[in-house]
């Protein structure tokens, strides 16, 4: 075929994609038909380049490809079904529709090649980082000079939405400063926003930024396609990470193009028969698929099953036993290889410490084990001892990036090979919460450090001491928050969270913590909560998570005197325990007693069981942690006051000393 022939039928393709997106969006009446076909030219020369076998979309050495903007999920679906992805013509003709294979927006499990959950704008460049992170790690342990079993590259397709979010930055400087020679990005440059042209807010020369944060530039017209593949073959032998700044017309095709009336709405039926027109295509004819086209995307099928043969036939050579048993260590964790510290009862142990102690168990027993703080480790004790720097180390350092880091973690947990962990401070969760709810919205088993708990934080003031946040992640569904009261709970709970697929947050105490007796049954944390001390003649029950169980169990032994019989229930991890059958939670609390739950935190959502919540109801103060628990009536004294209160019982001094 000469490269006119080529190029004509790279043409067809492009409008097959484009009229593909435009009638999806026309009749599902919503979505976004500017961008697809503003990158439809784009779509049909990678198409070319990239490595994958859309008959098993988990092959571990595919490329990756990440559609940052994922409002342009119409071009997403499409090249899915042209490449031969379990995703049907049916599939396309219910975009955005009830229980459909396209929602709005791509979610990963829900739409077979879909590689990553990206709705806010930004983070899909953060997790091509991440998966470019993981093919860095993974080969760095399976690799050698003569056969790299991971050789994969990272394609991620981006907007002037994504470059102008904050976290876009984040992700790219670390990428710059790691050299990611793997990852490529594509950069949709359209000129057009919702509101009309960038030009109204942005400014800035993309290509210096780039360039000053270490990577390669190139500029191409993103509808030449003798451009585009140019630039994808150099790519290739990139030594850094490269950013294609491709100039683009939105909506392509139409007498709309270059308008931003074409970013997110119909086109209507009379411009999508024009340009259909225009092209040659059928007017009347809605998801037309021209057969040569068809065939020509489709060979995708034959050529991803053969790339796919050739890689596994690669790992049965008898050179590389090693490198395969490396990879199998990676890919099959074994959980019972862990050894798991142990604390005595009395000793006195910050849950941030204990759990660095766990963090390092784990690490060192998995190799997929993996994980860094954001700039934050000697306070977090996330460090992972003797056991060397990214990206043949397991510590990762990512700077003051929360939102990046947690965005490049959900990547990493998705790639194949790794368990990830992130950490700060609890109250620094703020930043990177959109990313949480990613994590729990595809169901991704990431791990989220938070120390520095509570108003235990003390000195450093109420800007620095999370209040509501508890809350916020606890009402976070498919997310499980631990709040371990002492070091052998925070043991139990990494137990249960190691075995589940899921994301899960740690919120520890910067406070030593005394460690309680072992007569506790911890086979129940699984549940989320559990009875610490019981009686069998109740008539009161005391709730409560981290630091505030043991005032809780103290203020159970003075409140006896007065009549007050109270089971206390140790809640590490509520999220949990709103699971259980009605059954177990009557076991845990017992429905004939009032119910006090203990936090210092908003609390709110305990009012499920509880009748009266003692939690923060202001922002905390900068004082001592011991002066700031007194103060807020975190105390035993204060749980006894609030205890009576709720019994209607007269409060009476006590002597502390007499239990």
């Amino acid at each position: 075929m000469s490269m006119t022939e080529q190029n004509s039928m790279r043409k067809q393709m492009a409008n097959t994609i484009r009229f593909l997106a435009a009638d999806m969006v026309q009749q599902a009446n919503s979505g976004h038909p500017g961008a697809p076909m503003g990158l439809a030219d784009i779509a049909v020369v990678l198409s070319e380049h990239i490595k994958h076998n859309p008959k098993n979309p988990k092959w571990l050495n595919r490329d990756r490809v990440v559609f940052s903007g994922g409002h342009g999920s119409s071009l997403i679906y499409s090249l899915l079904h042209l490449w031969g992805y379990e995703v049907s013509m049916e599939d396309l003709k219910a975009f955005r529709q009830l229980d459909s294979k396209t929602p709005g927006h791509p979610e990963y499990g829900h739409t077979p090649g879909v590689e990553m959950t990206t709705g806010p704008l930004g983070q899909g460049i953060a997790n091509a980082v991440g998966f470019a992170m993981a093919a860095k790690y993974t080969g760095s342990h399976v690799n050698s000079e003569t056969c790299k079993l991971i050789d994969h590259k990272v394609y991620c397709l981006c907007g002037d939405g994504d470059l102008q979010e904050g976290i876009s930055y984040e992700a790219c400087a670390l990428a710059g400063h790691l050299k990611l020679e793997n990852l490529v990005m594509i950069y949709d440059n359209n000129e057009i926003t919702i509101e009309g042209d960038t030009s109204i807010a942005w400014s800035e020369d993309v290509a210096m930024r780039f360039s000053a944060q270490g990577w390669d530039v190139k500029k191409i017209n993103g509808h030449c396609y003798d451009d585009i593949d140019k630039a994808l073959n150099e790519v290739k032998t990139a030594t850094k990470p490269t950013l294609i700044i491709a100039n683009t017309i939105i909506g392509r095709g139409c007498e709309l193009e270059g308008s931003h009336e074409t970013h997110g709405a119909p086109l209507g039926h009379d411009v999508i028969k024009a340009a259909k027109a225009k092209a040659d295509f059928p007017v009347d004819e809605t998801f037309y698929i021209p057969e040569a086209v068809l065939v020509r995307f489709r060979c995708a099928v034959e050529q991803g099953e053969l790339y796919e043969k050739e890689w596994n036939h690669l790992q049965k050579q008898a050179p590389l036993i090693e490198q395969n048993e490396a990879l199998a260590r990676l890919l099959n964790p074994d959980l019972s290889a862990i050894e798991f510290p142990t604390f005595a009862a009395g000793e006195e142990v910050a849950t941030r410490d204990s759990n660095g102690k766990i963090l390092n168990a784990i690490a060192k027993a998995i190799p997929s084990f993996i994980g860094g703080s954001a700039d934050l480790a000697p306070s977090n004790k996330t460090e992972l001892k003797d056991m060397g720097d990214f990206p043949k180390g397991k510590n990762l350092h990512f700077g003051i990036r929360e939102h990046s880091m947690a965005a490049i973690t959900n990547a990493m947990a998705l790639y194949g090979t790794i368990i990830p962990f992130n950490a700060t401070f609890f109250v620094f969760s703020d930043y990177l919460k959109p990313s949480a709810r990613i994590a729990a919205l595809a169901g991704i088993q990431n791990f989220f450090i938070w120390t520095h708990d509570s108003i235990g934080v003390g000195e450093d003031g109420p800007t620095h001491e999370p209040i509501e946040h508890l809350s916020q992640f606890r009402a976070l569904p498919n997310f499980y928050v631990w709040r371990p009261a002492d070091a052998s709970e925070n043991v139990a709970a990494w137990q249960t969270a190691l075995t589940m697929n899921a994301p899960h947050g740690f919120v520890l105490s910067r406070q030593k913590l005394q460690t309680l007796k072992p007569e506790r049954d911890f086979g129940t944390v699984a549940n989320g909560a559990y009875i610490v001390k019981e009686r069998e003649d109740a008539n009161f029950t005391l709730m409560a998570s981290g630091s505030e169980l043991m005032p809780a169990l103290q203020a159970a032994c003075h409140l006896e005197p007065m009549g007050i019989r109270a089971n206390v229930v140790s809640v590490p991890c509520l999220d949990l325990f709103n699971e259980q059958s009605a059954e177990y939670k009557n076991r845990v609390i017992n429905p004939n007693t009032k119910v006090l739950a203990v936090e210092a935190a908003t609390g709110t959502e305990y009012y499920r069981y509880a009748d009266d919540v003692l939690g923060m109801e202001s922002f905390g103060a900068s004082a001592p942690a011991e002066q700031l628990f007194e103060k807020f009536g975190f105390t035993i004294e204060g749980i006894i006051k609030r205890a009576c209160a709720l019994m209607g019982i007269a409060y009476q001094s006590i002597n502390l000393e007499n239990c």
